[in-house]
């Protein structure tokens, strides 16, 4: 490492591993942005029933991160939640004194996503005087999620937030949740989600599509996503026009039976499930896309849709979270949540023409707002400014 740039470390809940590559691959994205700027460092802790030993790492070298991932056995029984909780600290010391061995103490400690990974920042500002910040993205503490529950959890968090530099939930919405639950710091500040715009973006030369092309991705969880809100929809919808192609991509606990529920419908001729799509295959089904969905009962700021407005595709969502805060009439339209004719009545106004929007609008304000380069750029002036009080 460059001694003469700054060292931080991300300590999040959620990243890619090897069981899974899409958890917290946001958090990534972040480190990534600011990378150009200061040397990123990753500890990832995750439980896991297939390990015959105790606890098994695996350090790797990935686009310049340092990422230190340890794997624990996870116990079972009354005790287990407890002995769980005593290996994930255990599990994240290994890990920093392999990182010490590979690299220096670090400046600062970014956590991401509370609220036990970040017992151990607290414990090092206490013993090694590093200072951290803490970024959420947990929907859990919206009060159409409320899951953030339990005396002792809130309890710790609300000391773990108050001892941070400075809290960055990626949405105001979330900012004001997070305080509405007691989470009081001096220093929240907004840093929203990053996109790779120079890998999505606009389709050059993109031919108009017969059919409008509608997409949704999402992670399958019809509870949060509400995917059978979107497959009634398209019922109505298909009862007197046949002028669109619908495409759902991802997996998740609910794919099966989302499919099982299209062809009860009889929706097969005009929907079609893609599964889980990754990198260039990605972005090129979101580059034909002329429309994105979203039909939410809650959410935060889903990059979906960020990566959508990178390729200068427009949203219709329901209004939850913080989407609203992104949303403008050039690049996409909001709905009540649960309001199935609002929904469909602006998915007929697109596709009749009666609602434009503006891609290369669309695009600029992507590249402006949540790019690697504007992402990078607020994350390494917060980093310089807690490091150096």
């Amino acid at each position: 490492m460059n001694k003469a740039r700054k060292h931080i470390l991300y300590l999040p809940k959620w990243y890619p591993h090897r069981y899974d590559p899409m958890p917290g691959l946001f958090i990534k994205r972040h480190a990534l942005s600011v990378s150009e700027h200061v040397d990123i460092s990753v500890i990832y802790v995750h439980a896991d029933d297939h390990l015959d030993n105790d606890y098994e790492t695996v350090q790797d070298l990935e686009e310049g991160l340092i990422t230190i991932r340890v794997y624990f056995k996870k116990a079972k029984g009354i005790f287990g939640p407890i002995r769980n909780g005593f290996r994930y600290l255990k599990a994240q010391s290994k890990a920093f004194k392999l990182l010490l061995e590979r690299s220096s103490m670090p400046d600062l400690i970014h956590v991401h996503v509370l609220t036990r990974n970040a017992l151990y920042a607290y414990w090092h500002l206490i013993k090694n005087k590093i200072p951290y910040v803490i970024t959420e993205h947990w929907t859990r503490y919206l009060p159409e999620n409320n899951g953030f529950k339990g005396s002792f959890r809130k309890l710790i968090t609300k000391e773990i937030v108050k001892k941070s530099s400075a809290v960055l939930p990626v949405t105001y919405n979330l900012a004001n949740a997070m305080q509405n639950h007691s989470l009081k710091n001096d220093n929240y500040k907004i840093i929203p989600n990053v996109v790779d715009t120079e890998r999505f973006i606009s389709a050059i030369g993109k031919k108009e599509n017969k059919k409008k092309r509608i997409i949704h991705i999402s992670c399958f969880t019809d509870q949060q996503k509400n995917i059978s809100g979107i497959l009634h929809t398209l019922h109505d919808l298909s009862k007197n026009r046949t002028d669109f192609k619908m495409i759902f991509i991802g997996e998740g606990e609910d794919l099966e039976h989302m499919k099982e529920l299209c062809s009860a419908l009889q929706l097969d001729h005009i929907v079609e499930f893609k599964g889980l799509l990754e990198d260039d295959y990605l972005v090129q089904e979101v580059q034909k896309a002329d429309l994105q969905v979203l039909f939410s009962n809650y959410e935060n700021l889903p990059v979906v849709i960020l990566e959508g407005f990178a390729c200068g595709v427009p949203i219709i969502s329901t209004d939850t979270g913080g989407i609203k805060e992104h949303i403008y009439d050039f690049n996409g339209s909001l709905v009540s949540i649960a309001d199935s004719n609002a929904f469909k009545s602006k998915i007929e106004e697109f596709l009749d023409g009666r609602h434009t929007y503006n891609p290369d609008m669309i695009r600029v304000y992507a590249v402006k707002k949540f790019s690697n380069s504007a992402i990078g750029k607020a994350l390494y002036e917060i980093y310089l400014k807690d490091i150096e009080e």
